[in-house]
Order: structure tokens, then C-alpha cells, then sequence
């Protein structure tokens, strides 16, 4: 099917992974007869996590990757008294600390973990070490220490604390690893912990308002019109500003070259002629050049 382009926001359940989730939709796109459609995720999120799976068919998988660069929210309950080899409930227990932080300790810590940090990601991640994933490596029983990173925590708050247990939310930049926040936060109230839910609440301008669940999207993409399930490749540009071009200025960006002179201020914009995005392009003061072109009509 040549004309699927565009976004399905899938509500990613606890037990599949990212990959598994591709995987089901492509075969029910396959089922539906609907041939063979590109298909890829914007963001992974581990089998533990649910929550916001941005999933891109078509020419918007030329996107996935600006998508992974863009900022993430989530929600997430820290656990408190256990840590664990993993940081979340998966691994085996590693220490265990009777002390149970109060949402007033809790509130008053956050700010040290606001802004522009440092964070040593957790041991079993798929960061690679001299060409290994650090989880395998992990797995077969190395030791794993990874550099810490810089990264940005835009907003972090505290939505609900009980006696063991405390749910927070985050919107926070890429490279953010939330099992290492919780281990962190842990560590500053004098205690330990991981975390035991983690639920993505948004992933670049996708929100779970757009969401469905994943039983649902394959019920639309198996059906006679899953394009009228898809939000469009634009949807996943929303911050982008358009930069419109005629149709001789079109074609030649389709072809890779750059328009010369300048138009707007630098930066980054989605190239339409009229309502057909042509291409991600990045405007300098001298030209405009091509970032990522589309194949539509």
C-alpha cells in the first residue's frame, strides 16, 4: 500500500517489548492485506514500562530519529527499602535499607535533581561497552560501571507518597534513564530503592490523549482503512515552523539540492508545497538545505 504515511500512538501494555508491538502491527497490516508497509517506533520502552509508543508508517519513519531527540515525560513509582541489580523490579535484590523517606524529605530533595544533570546510567541499559551491550555484559556476571552523562530534568514533581512508596512525574531530556533517577533519589534521602512502575506519558509532541491501546490499533491497521487511524507525518512535527516552497523549488529539494539565499531566520523547518510536507530542511543565512526528504505526492 504505497499511500500509508503517518503516525499511530499506541498505549504500549506492561509485558510486550517495543520491537514485539512492531512487530504484531506488521503482521496485521500483512493480514489486512495491506502488503508490505515501512514500519518503525519512535522510542523505545522496556517490557516493564507502558504508556506512549509513537509508531511511524510509511515516510514518517524517516522521523523516528528526530523523534528519539525530542524530551520524554513519565510517570513513575520509586519503591523504597529495596534495590535491586536492575533499578526496577526485574533484577534480584541487591541491599535493602529500613529507612522510609516522608513526602516533605521527598519535595525538598527534588530540586537537586531539576535542570542540567549528571546521571551514571544503570548497569543492565543498552549503552554498549567496547562493543557489547552493557546488559549482556552485566548478565554474564562483569562489572559494569558506565560514565555518567549530561542531561536535562525539565520539571520533576511528587504526585502521591505512601509508607513505602512514592509516585513521581518527570518531563525530562533524551538519554534520561528514570530506573537511574529513582536509584538517585533513593540514595540522596538516605535510603534505597527502584522503581516498580514506569508509565511513558509523552514522547516528543505525542501525549496519551492520542493514545490507544495496542488491541485497538491492531484492530484499525487489520481493517479496510487504517489510514483513517493514522495522525499525519506532520503530527510529529508539531514544533517545526513550514517554510513553503513552489513546486520548481520543490523538486529540486526531492533531489537533494539546496535552495540558495535567505528566507527566514536559521533553524529548522518542514519544506510544504501547499498542503504536501516535501522535507525536513535546516535554513543557514546563506541556504536551505535538506535534512530529510519525503516521497509523496
Amino acid at each position: 500500500m504505497t499511500g500509508l504515511h503517518g503516525w499511530l500512538v499506541v498505549d504500549k501494555p506492561v509485558g510486550p517489548s517495543s520491537a514485539a508491538v512492531v512487530g504484531k502491527l506488521k503482521w496485521a497490516l500483512r493480514q489486512g492485506g495491506h502488503g508490505k508497509v515501512k514500519i518503525g517506533h519512535g522510542g523505545t520502552l522496556d517490557p516493564l514500562a507502558s504508556g506512549v509508543l509513537p509508531i511511524a508508517l510509511g515516510e514518517a519513519t524517516k522521523l523516528s530519529g528526530y523523534l528519539l531527540n525530542g524530551p520524554k515525560a513519565y510517570r513513575f513509582t520509586i519503591s523504597f527499602g529495596t534495590a535491586t541489580s536492575t533499578d526496577d523490579a526485574e533484577g534480584e535484590v541487591v541491599a535493602q535499607s529500613p529507612v522510609r523517606p516522608t513526602a516533605e524529605a521527598i519535595r525538598a530533595i527534588l530540586p537537586r535533581f531539576t535542570g542540567p544533570i549528571r546521571q551514571r546510567p544503570p548497569a543492565y541499559s543498552a549503552l554498549k561497552v567496547d562493543g557489547e551491550r552493557a546488559y549482556a555484559r552485566a548478565r554474564a556476571g562483569e562489572s559494569v560501571e558506565l560514565a555518567a552523562r549530561d542531561l536535562v530534568i525539565h520539571a520533576l514533581s511528587l504526585e502521591e507518597s505512601g509508607p513505602d512508596s512514592a509516585a513521581l512525574h518527570v518531563h525530562c531530556s533524551k538519554g534520561t534513564y528514570v530506573r537511574s533517577l529513582a536509584r538517585d533519589i533513593a540514595e540522596a534521602l538516605g535510603t534505597v530503592g527502584h522503581v516498580s512502575l514506569l508509565r511513558r506519558t509523552a514522547a516528543g509532541p505525542f501525549t496519551l490523549d492520542q493514545a490507544l491501546s495496542l488491541d485497538k490499533c491492531v484492530e484499525l491497521v487489520h481493517g479496510p482503512a487504517p489510514e483513517q487511524a493514522l495522525l499525519p507525518l506532520t503530527a510529529g512535527l508539531d514544533d517545526i515552523p513550514a517554510l513553503a516552497v513552489d513546486p520548481h523549488e520543490a523538486a529540486a529539494l526531492k533531489q537533494g539540492k539546496r535552495l540558495m539565499g535567505p528566507r527566514v531566520k536559521p533553524g529548522q523547518y518542514l519544506a510544504t508545497d501547499g498542503p504536501v510536507p516535501v522535507a525536513l530542511v535546516a535554513v543557514s543565512e546563506h541556504d536551505v538545505r535538506v535534512v530529510r526528504g519525503f516521497n509523496l505526492t
